[in-house]
């Protein structure tokens, strides 16, 4: 049995196909489109899962959409004629895709070839699925909670087996998820992109404004949160703060403005009020469910700082966060909720490796280097691509790491990552300004072994499924921060990728080759891209990236690529163009 996942027209549309329980293939669609978050429907991301399971369309037995469009569309009508006429402008700016394209995905995917039949969990049940029905858990606490689905924005649950039950719900406009949004907005980031970055920015302030938050959110006893929506448009406009918003913060930052104190202790006041109310609602969840297990989705469960202290903040034991935590994986959800929940098919599947978009063979790797009369070097063993990668690494050169299948989720995990030493600060100026061309305060993440952790962090025991898929940030020891100072944040703490051998062999051992020549078996973790572009996909787009930066060497398969000064000016426009597709 196939059945292709669906999520799409609101950011981060993605794909999957899972074949009899078993997961296929999963991916964004940006990666393909080029478009950061792309909104569109996932065309090539289809493709590729079709082309990875060896099938078409016409073989396939279910699509799962991630949402119910005619229950989100029931909504916003209803959000807008409640405030009309202040609504009048969002309406009319609103309503055009839903009527041409968000309203009719039915009829799109069959015009693929499509001939079974399609089904729509509500958009929070998908989140639900993306997490339990892929977790090692028979039972377990669920926890959904992002901007908002059709109605709910927060899920309080239980799973059990194939059977997912909602317990109490958050419906809009209540949101932790806009509410990060709209300080975001107000901090002058753009909204669904730059959240993360409010969250980078948050450990260089202090929480001076939490009281302030408590005006605008009222965190009650049994689990839920109300907020002021006095100081809020979104319901009403294309905008985010309001007025009063402002007269309580001051005046909103432009998003070229200097990012002041006041910014930075603004963020983390934002942050704490955040982690009060999550392990409010997680405390009030294990009270209800009794369970030990927690499994959590939606883009608040991207908050790896709040990830990180759940253990410590509440009775649960064990946690699971699937790697694409936001909407983008609420395809894989989609799939699962239809084969466990909706056909009743046993769980036959736990989710243990992140690898699951496209890979490019040795020869493709190589056939693109010769077309393009690009000079490489093959290596004769993998020991020698070991023990040449240490080495360029020891010496401090930046390496674009090209290996296996791509990965699922937002952040690179050692497949189309960019390496580093993290032994000199300096490496993290070299990184932000020449490679990365993004904002001095963005932290770096480590890479270690599992072997490892305890050794260098003050981890969670046993290791949460989460720190694999750099979904927590935990403290460096205070005797290990000076060892690795270019990815230690400025509050002494890490987001790190917890790396197993039987996950990723191959940058396992490099990170132990690393570690045997300077007795600190940790890298710079970062990934492939530049700011405002996907993640690279292809050989050339790799290449590209080299090219157009600072990084020294691609190792692509076996293949090393250095990058010629001489040739950077003649890897012009059109070729560029040519390898990212636009």
């Amino acid at each position: 049995m196939d059945i292709i996942g669906i999520g799409c027209y609101y950011h981060d549309s993605s794909a999957c196909l899972i074949r009899n329980g078993k997961l296929i293939a999963a991916a964004q669609e940006e990666r393909f489109s080029r478009k950061k978050h792309d909104l569109g429907f996932p065309t090539k991301a289809i493709e590729y899962c079709l082309k990875e399971g060896k099938t078409n369309m016409g073989k396939v037995d279910y699509v799962a959409f991630y949402e119910k469009p005619f229950l989100k569309f029931e909504r916003l009508l209803y959000q807008f004629i409640e405030t009309f006429p202040k609504s009048y402008s969002a309406f009319v700016q609103s309503l055009p895709p839903w009527l041409s394209e968000r309203l009719l995905i039915k009829s799109v995917v069959q015009d693929m070839g499509f001939k079974g039949k399609m089904l729509f969990p509500e958009h929070h049940l998908s989140h639900a699925a993306s997490s339990f029905l892929v977790s090692p858990f028979k039972s377990a606490a669920i926890f959904t909670v992002d901007g908002v689905g059709e109605w709910s924005t927060t899920t309080l649950g239980k799973g059990y087996d194939n059977e997912i039950k909602i317990l109490k719900e958050i419906q809009f406009p209540h949101s932790l998820g806009l509410l990060y949004s709209a300080v975001t907005a107000y901090l002058g980031f753009r909204v669904n992109n730059s959240e993360y970055k409010v969250m980078g920015l948050a450990p260089y302030g202090k929480p001076k404004y939490v009281d302030k938050f408590r005006k605008v959110i009222d965190i009650k006893e049994d689990g839920s949160f109300a907020l002021d929506m006095d100081y809020f448009t979104y319901h009403y406009k294309m905008s985010m703060p309001s007025n009063k918003f402002v007269d309580l913060f001051g005046e909103q930052r432009q998003n070229d403005g200097p990012i002041t104190q006041y910014h930075k202790d603004l963020a983390m006041s934002l942050q704490k009020i955040t982690e009060e109310a999550v392990f409010n609602s997680l405390n009030y969840l294990h009270g209800i469910t009794g369970e030990e297990n927690l499994c959590m989705a939606g883009g608040v469960a991207l908050n790896s700082v709040a990830n990180g202290k759940i253990i410590r903040n509440t009775p649960f034991k064990n946690v699971w966060i699937q790697p694409a935590a936001g909407d983008a994986g609420g395809s894989v959800g989609a799939a699962y909720y239809v084969y466990n929940s909706v056909l009743g098919n046993k769980r036959n599947f736990v989710f243990n490796d992140a690898f699951l978009g496209p890979g490019y063979s040795d020869k493709q790797i190589e056939s693109f280097l010769k077309k393009e009369k690009i000079n490489y070097t093959k290596f004769k063993s993998r020991q020698g691509l070991l023990k040449t990668s240490a080495d360029m690494l020891v010496d401090e050169k930046v390496i674009g790491w090209f290996q296996g299948r791509m990965e699922w989720g937002p952040r690179a995990l050692g497949a189309r990552s960019i390496l580093a030493s993290p032994l000199r600060s300096e490496m993290k100026n070299v990184l932000n300004l020449k490679v990365k061309h993004r904002e001095y305060f963005r932290p770096f993440a480590p890479v270690i072994c599992d072997t490892d952790v305890e050794t260098f962090f003050e981890s969670d025991k046993p290791l949460p499924a989460p720190a694999y898929y750099m979904q927590m940030v935990w403290p460096i020891k205070k005797d290990k921060r000076k060892l690795v100072p270019a990815v230690t944040h400025v509050d002494g703490s890490g987001r790190l990728q917890v790396i197993r051998r039987n996950q990723n062999s191959l940058y396992y051992d490099v990170i132990k080759e690393f570690g045997k020549r300077t007795k600190v078996p940790i890298l710079v973790n970062t990934s492939y891209n530049i700011r405002g572009e996907p993640i690279v996909c292809t050989p050339e787009q790799g290449y590209v990236c080299m090219m157009g930066t600072g990084i020294d060497a691609m190792v692509a398969g076996s293949f090393l690529v250095e990058r010629d000064k001489n040739l950077r000016d003649a890897w012009d426009s059109e070729n560029k163009a040519k390898a990212f597709g636009n």
